[in-house]
């Protein structure tokens, strides 16, 4: 998916969306981890691209955050 994209996605979901989204970035992140850590991960760059991800949502969050305060 392209970045412009996803940010589009990520900016129309509330913020109760946004935390779940994180939470499941996050659990996926793990997984990875975990698999590449066994030796059963083949697309390493997947770790970078969730990691990444994760971010964006923290910053559509903060973003969220300021703007109702």
């Amino acid at each position: 998916m392209k970045k412009t994209t996803y940010m589009d996605d990520l900016r129309t979901q509330s913020e109760a969306q946004l935390s779940e989204t994180l939470v499941e970035a996050k659990k996926e992140l793990f997984n990875l981890r975990f698999q590449n850590a066994t030796n059963q991960l083949e697309n390493t760059g997947r770790i970078r691209e969730v990691r990444k991800n994760i971010a964006r949502i923290q910053t559509v969050m903060t973003q969220k955050a300021k703007l109702n305060a």
